[in-house]
């Protein structure tokens, strides 16, 4: 069944997998990440998670993104119905923005 389907979409010229701009874009920032942490540059995420995530109350933490042409984490959270995003630098830690309540 499964490769009908397969064919469909190598016959449309559909990636099969993600392959596509965004997903280039996404590994070249995890790149920066790596490489950052590695030399020193960038904080760990999971430090910057530890400084942000306990002053946003009772916020449900979603997750983050990571902008490598700005070195910002973008972390996401809910509150009430509400997504509220905070921008944190990642070479201080410091937040440099944030949006939603």
């Amino acid at each position: 069944m499964k490769i009908p389907a397969l064919l469909a979409l190598m016959a449309a010229g559909l990636p099969l997998t993600g392959c596509g701009p965004v997903d280039a874009q996404k590994r070249g920032d995890q790149m920066q990440v790596f490489d950052g942490r590695r030399q020193g540059r960038l904080m760990p995420l999971r430090e910057i998670e530890r400084r942000v995530v306990p002053a946003m109350g009772d916020a449900e933490y979603l997750g983050s993104d990571f902008d490598g042409a700005s070195a910002v984490y973008t972390l996401k959270f809910l509150r009430d119905g509400n997504v509220i995003w905070v921008d944190v630098d990642a070479r201080s830690g410091q937040i440099v923005g944030r949006t939603g309540r």
